[in-house]
């Protein structure tokens, strides 16, 4: 019986098992990838923009060689994070199913440490846990948004960036108006493919870090490879149709408009799946990026006892709120477990 799982290995989940150790909590992480799988799954080479006090755990710890740490960088600072901790995480583990388990006299009897509220059994394809809470640290990128069009459903389609050079010469569309479009247009560019990025026009005119804009040092340099002719810009309506050899968009005027294609790239979010959060019983609502579970912002403890979110659960997604959540999460876990220490004592 664990005093915590940790469903995911991400900054939130790795931060999360640090301060498990540190508590003596006896905790898991389980992970279906690899640590650090989100920060894995960006382009490769890619700068991270973050300043490193907002990606580190300890202060000074991450030390890239130049001011913003690189992809690479940044993963392999928190691999040996986990690995100088000893952290107890265990990648390439999916969980199936959580499901919550009445505790029965006889459980109380023979582990007086789990809450009346019950325990949890955590299902994955390698084996069952028992654990006296749950935390939810999950990314989002597995659960992309798609466009719900003829055709999205081709090979060409792509809803992940990760390098250029296979589409060296090659026509290439990115359908988006976030930073992943911007920076997956501008590498695409940059490295000659010939690169259109279809974005509605509020979203390239809104120059507000708070809503999402492409920010100033991706847009920069796009509008140079603007000038230069090496990206085109189109304003978009709507993505009509794709098909094997080219593209139907509708502009924002509403003029039809059809493109050779050998690629597209489909940035436009994703959402945290709450398929097992709900099964569990817990409460959501929108939130900033979507739908969310209901959560105690001091304790991050769901409506259902022992259910704790962080990271793309919340409405704090990035890096700094993740790697910061636990350390309001597990001082709130270790005092529930003394308090039901000392009634079982009593």
């Amino acid at each position: 019986m664990y005093d915590l799982i940790i469903i995911g290995a991400g900054p939130a989940g790795i931060s999360a098992a640090f301060e498990a150790k540190q508590a003596g909590l006896d905790y898991v992480v389980i992970e279906k990838g690899l640590i650090g799988n989100t920060i894995y799954n960006y382009p490769v080479g890619l700068t991270v923009f973050s300043t490193v006090n907002e990606l580190e755990f300890g202060e000074g710890d991450l030390k890239p060689a130049r001011e913003k740490p690189t992809r690479e960088e940044l993963l392999s600072y928190y691999v040996r994070f986990v690995l100088e901790n000893e952290l107890d995480v265990r990648t390439e583990e999916t969980v199936l199913e959580v499901r919550r388990e009445e505790n029965h006299p006889a459980d109380e009897a023979s582990a007086p440490l789990l809450r009346k509220e019950g325990s949890f059994c955590v299902v994955t394809d390698k084996g069952d846990y028992a654990a006296r809470n749950v935390l939810f640290a999950i990314g989002a990128m597995d659960h992309p948004r798609r466009l719900g069009v003829p055709g999205d459903d081709l090979s060409k389609v792509r809803d992940l960036f990760r390098e250029t050079y296979p589409w060296v010469k090659k026509k290439a569309l990115v359908v988006g108006g976030g930073n992943s479009a911007g920076e997956a247009a501008l590498f695409l560019a940059q490295e000659g493919a010939e690169t259109t990025l279809a974005i509605f026009r509020d979203d390239w005119e809104n120059t507000d870090p708070k809503q999402g804009c492409i920010k100033y040092w991706v847009r920069q340099p796009l509008e140079e490879e603007l000038k230069q002719h090496c990206l085109s810009l189109f304003f978009l309506g709507k993505v009509v149709e794709i098909r094997e050899s080219e593209v139907e968009l509708e502009s924002e005027s509403g003029e039809r408009v059809v493109l050779e294609n050998d690629v597209v790239f489909v940035l436009i979010g994703s959402d945290a799946d709450l398929t097992m959060l709900r099964s569990l019983g817990v409460e959501t609502e929108r939130g900033k990026y979507g739908d969310v579970p209901v959560y105690d912002p001091k304790t991050h403890e769901t409506n259902v006892p022992g259910i704790y979110v962080a990271g793309h659960f919340t409405n704090k997604r990035h890096i700094k709120a993740a790697i910061d959540a636990p350390r309001k999460i597990i001082p709130a876990i270790a005092a529930k477990l003394r308090e039901g220490q000392k009634a079982a004592g009593s």
